[in-house]
């Protein structure tokens, strides 16, 4: 470590035969630029051997900081500008302030320090200031820096809150000792004392806004460790309200003062440590102060913290719960900091809504503090473990939120949940009262969940609190993505989204079996982070559960299936072709009956709609409002519903009306459906092929024909386009499309009897939305010149498919699979694999290359992983049904996806 007593002695004797300033400036950088890299080292070794724990290095860092600037102080005060008698008002000392202050420093964290004179700054002080500022400079430390005499520091620290927080961390590292005390005395004296509640109020203002800033929430996937919720600022702020108010040092201290018990200092203490080695990890990765755990900083930071993939999950997994975990009972803490403010009057009670509530009569136990729900007797109460849940019935029948003392009560006594209290009938009832009665069941199940009650009631949910899955798709952690579904659910029921949600509002109007339907969405996802299927080993923990909670047996499979299939409508919806009657039927045999299938419906739109805030959209909805309605159909009047004449007979029909609304006479309309193999009629909405109809009129065998606009019902523009059909043509189309920044989410392609193809596929922009009209003439434009040959499509993906530099760590290993079976003409061609703009252009001409017909595909995206569907027949109109040559079209489609990945990353 560096000693700073030797260094001095060494300092002294290598400047001693120097008197130019600028050589002795230049060799005592030299010098401690050497030391200080050397110190430097050793730190970060002893942060390596204990990976998970960093007060020790932000400690050591503070401390070797003190060492420079005081060998800094040293060379100019007795080098350059010594000074043997100085006046009274040639004093100068030599303050850390902010962090530095606190003696916890990063390793590219701010040096603050405020140089502290008597009076006016003299010629001899702003001398020192200047040479020591070089110096600094020189040896590359990032200053923050104030020159101040004491009336300075108290005049600007009482008109600015910025300047007064960093004077409460004040720390004398070298100089004029007498003055560092003066300014502690006065400060504290004429300032601090007198301004408790209007720093205590600013602080927690200042905290309100910044979690705003940081996304208002303390799962954000890619948290700010010092500035987000639950991050070490908060910690911090603790420390300067505790600072400004009692003159404590250290946190400890607050244990003696009653304002912590010893359980909720040590919960502080590990937290702290946690949260300063991530950042210390970040700021070594970065080689700069980096505050954001990115994802791909995640796995880095992982990985040096000693975290490791297991068969279930990735290492920054286990990490990222931890973290989230930690960032919760920051939030505690606040809470029980806050709730002794109040009682010592240094911060108003929350009075918003207690003003304007009528107040409810509260059940006997409970009672009204300051507009919060609290307990009267503390023994009374934890004589009854039931009371325990009773607390959040209460507050939700009341709409009253609950006192932090409550909350810091419960939270103490989690042990009192025990097995017997899991399977009390009365313990089941208030929980499904709390889910189903009051109308809003998320408030209670949050709170329950932050606090532990929720795990220890249902103790299968304790593995998924806090767990993040490393993904671009998933917004929140498992619980909370559970809690978010469960609000969604609520806010159909309570009648907020009749015209989002139609279908799912008039199944809930009509009447469904809310206790299945409310368990099994709170536990859809309960499986996860096991090595297994979430789905069938969630299906098994939720009968489970069910069966404690005393369901009837037939409620207990229903939960049981939905939980099993709850992902099963989404993809059939997003990833089949239900346009198939294969997929239908096949769909229709595994819900079997109608009351499933509601249930399947709504379970699926809350689960959507609990991913995260831009997840939901119309393209999904027209997806599953159709999936329902032609399954609905196919369970209440059978499998003819399916048959294919008739599907066939029906969609010509339907175009033969538009066409004679729209004037076309009786010979044309004949031609015009002539025109189309049978298996034209199935796969198209009837406005589509009016589009293809008009298209397709005395259309010349050179020209190419489109039609471009918004299919608002589908939240997606509608792209069809007429020309002479030759192999690759969907290949190339896709990539036309692609290229000028659309998704394509789905597609069909036919040929007509005189050898055209009709192309049609639904796109988006990268919002999800149709593009706005002033886009589609330059697309249409794009889209000519790729057909042309004027734009090659392999060209120019290989500049827009480079992946982002925090998407690089997410890991998507390719799955292809084969489907004979899901369609009764068709192959179904699966791939699973990571989203890139040139995907679907490398996919699809493979194909082309190898004689394969496209008729019609369905493009699914989850964050930066895509799953593509694929119809498909051989170049003989034939299923694949050679194993020989299902391998090496496998091959040749991995072998693409290989080489664009690394043309990418080239």
């Amino acid at each position: 470590m560096f000693d700073i007593g030797s260094f001095l002695t060494a300092l002294d004797a290598q400047l001693e035969p120097l008197s130019e300033p600028r050589e002795i400036r230049s060799a005592a950088v030299a010098m401690l630029a050497e030391a200080r890299s050397d110190a430097m080292a050793d730190i970060v070794a002893g942060f390596n051997s204990h990976p998970r724990a960093a007060r020790e290095t932000v400690r050591a860092i503070a401390t070797l900081t003190d060492g420079v600037v005081i060998a800094i102080h040293h060379v100019a005060t007795t080098r350059l500008h010594p000074q043997p008698n100085p006046s009274e008002g040639e004093k100068l000392a030599v303050l850390a302030v902010g962090g530095y202050g606190r003696a916890e420093m990063a390793p590219a964290s701010d040096v603050d320090l405020l140089f502290l004179t008597p009076y006016k700054v003299t010629a001899w002080a702003e001398s020192v200031v200047e040479s020591m500022l070089y110096m600094m400079w020189d040896l590359k430390l990032k200053i923050g820096h104030s020159i101040r005499s004491t009336d300075d520091c108290l005049r600007l620290g009482a008109a600015d809150m910025t300047i007064r927080t960093a004077l409460v961390e004040h720390r004398l590292v070298t100089g004029h000792a007498p003055l560092a005390e003066e300014l502690r005395d006065r400060l504290w004296s004429e300032l601090f004392a007198k301004t408790v509640p209007e720093f205590v109020e600013a602080k927690l203002e200042e905290r309100a806004t910044r979690h705003q800033r940081q996304g208002g929430q303390r799962y954000v996937l890619e948290p700010n460790v010092k500035e987000g919720k639950g991050g070490l600022r908060d910690l911090q702020t603790l420390y300067w309200i505790a600072k400004y108010i009692h003159r404590v040092d250290r946190a400890v201290e607050l244990v003696d003062l009653g304002v912590f018990t010893r359980d909720e200092h040590l919960a502080f203490w590990q937290a702290e440590d946690f949260l300063w080695a991530a950042r210390c990890h970040l700021h070594l990765i970065a080689g700069r102060p980096v505050d954001v755990l990115s994802f791909d900083m995640q796995v880095e930071v992982a990985r040096r913290m000693g975290y490791h993939d297991t068969s279930a999950r990735r290492g920054v997994e286990y990490f990222m719960q931890d973290y989230f975990r930690h960032a919760t009972r920051v939030g505690e803490l606040t809470r029980v900091f806050l709730t002794v403010l109040e009682a010592q009057h240094v911060r108003n009670a929350p009075i918003l809504g207690r003003i304007f509530r009528r107040r409810r009569k509260m059940r006997p136990g409970f009672a009204d503090r300051h507009g919060r729900l609290t307990i009267r007797d503390d023994a009374q109460f934890l004589q009854d473990p039931l009371n325990i849940l009773r607390l959040f019935e209460e507050a939700l029948r009341t709409g009253i939120l609950i006192h932090p003392d409550a909350m810091r009560l419960v939270a103490a006594h989690l042990d009192l949940i025990d097995d017997h209290v899991r399977s009390d009938p009365e313990a089941i009832r208030i929980f499904m009262d709390l889910l189903l009665k009051h109308g809003n069941p998320e408030r209670a199940l949050r709170r329950m969940n932050e606090l532990g009650v929720l795990a220890a009631f249902i103790p299968e949910f304790e593995p998924v609190v806090a767990m993040m899955q490393f993904n671009l798709y998933h917004h929140y952690t498992v619980d909370e993505h559970s809690i978010q579904c469960i609000a969604a659910l609520a806010e159909i029921e309570r009648g907020e989204h009749p015209e989002d949600l139609p279908l799912s509002s008039e199944i809930l109007e009509a009447g469904i079996n809310r206790r299945v339907l409310y368990l099994a969405t709170l536990l859809h996802d309960v499986g996860k982070g096991r090595p297994e299927d979430h789905s069938i080993l969630g299906a098994r923990i939720a009968r489970r559960i069910a069966l404690r909670f005393g369901f009837p047996k037939e409620d207990v499979e229903t939960v049981e299936w939905l939980v099993r299939n709850h992902l099963l409508m989404s993809d059939v919806a997003q990833k089949r072709d239900i346009a198939d009657p294969r997929t239908l039927r096949d769909f229709a045999k595994a819900v079997k009956t109608r009351k499933r299938l509601d249930l399947l419906l709504v379970l699926t739109v809350c689960d959507i709609r609990g991913v995260g805030p831009s997840t939901w959209n119309n393209w999904k909805a027209a997806l599953l409002r159709k999936l329902h309605e032609q399954t609905a159909a196919v369970l209440e009047n059978g499998m003819e519903e399916l048959n294919r004449d008739k599907r066939q007979n029906e969609a010509r029909r339907g175009l033969r009306h538009l066409l004679i609304a729209k004037g076309w006479d009786a010979r044309e309309i004949r031609a015009e459906i002539a025109r189309h193999y049978d298996s034209y009629w199935p796969g198209l909405p009837t406005e589509t092929q009016a589009v293809f109809a008009d298209l397709l009129r005395q259309v010349g065998p050179e020209e190419i024909r489109s039609d471009l606009r918004a299919d608002k019902d589908r939240d997606a523009t509608r792209a069809a386009f007429v020309l002479a059909d030759h192999p690759g043509i969907f290949s190339r189309l896709a990539g036309a499309l692609t290229l000028t920044g659309a998704n394509v989410v789905d597609a069909r392609t036919y040929t007509t009897r005189d050898g055209y193809a009709t192309a049609v596929f639904w796109v988006q922009d990268a919002e999800g939305h149709p593009f706005a009209e002033d886009r589609l003439p330059r697309i249409r434009q794009t889209i000519l010149r790729t057909l042309k040959g004027e734009i090659v499509a392999r060209e120019a993906f290989a500049s827009r498919d480079k992946p982002k530099k925090r998407n690089r760590e997410f890991r998507f290993p390719t799955h292809i699979t084969f489907d004979n079976e899901g369609s009764e003409i068709y192959t179904i061609i699966e791939v699973d694999t990571r989203d890139r703009p040139g995907l679907l252009y490398d996919l699809t001409r493979t194909m082309a290359e190898n004689h394969i017909q496209i008729v019609s595909a369905v493009i699914a995206t989850f964050g930066a992983q895509v799953v593509d569907s694929f119809y498909v027949k051989d170049m003989f109109g034939l299923k694949l049904h050679s194993e020989a040559k299902r391998n090496m079209l496998e091959k040749k489609l991995r072998q693409a996806i290989a080489d664009g990945a690394k043309r990418a990353e080239a």
